[in-house]
């Protein structure tokens, strides 16, 4: 889904969690807040349904969404593009078991 350029959306950068149903994936988005009392840094997460039109998104991989109009009852984002590809070859490797000779 492409956006004109003169359009002022907001924009977020996330990591896919899920893409179990067509054309929609789960966006994690992690973002940092200092605690009100204790001054320290805690990371807070939210989870975006996401309109993946070409289902080109695969779980692992960090994505940029825009926020459209309503398209269903939880999607209001949309993906812009894919930042980094999921890095398949850790997950293959995590899979295969060591064998010891």
């Amino acid at each position: 889904m492409s956006m004109p350029e003169g359009t002022n959306r907001t924009r977020l950068k996330g990591t896919v969690t899920s893409v179990k149903v067509g054309n929609t994936v789960v966006v994690t988005v992690q973002r940092r807040v200092k605690h009100p009392l204790y001054k320290k840094y805690i990371v807070r997460n939210k989870r975006y349904s996401v309109h993946d039109e070409q289902n080109r998104c695969k779980d692992g991989d960090i994505v940029e969404i825009v926020s459209t109009r309503p398209l269903s009852k939880t999607k209001r984002w949309a993906v812009t593009k894919v930042l980094k590809p999921a890095d398949t070859s850790l997950a293959r490797d995590a899979g295969q078991k060591e064998t010891v000779s």
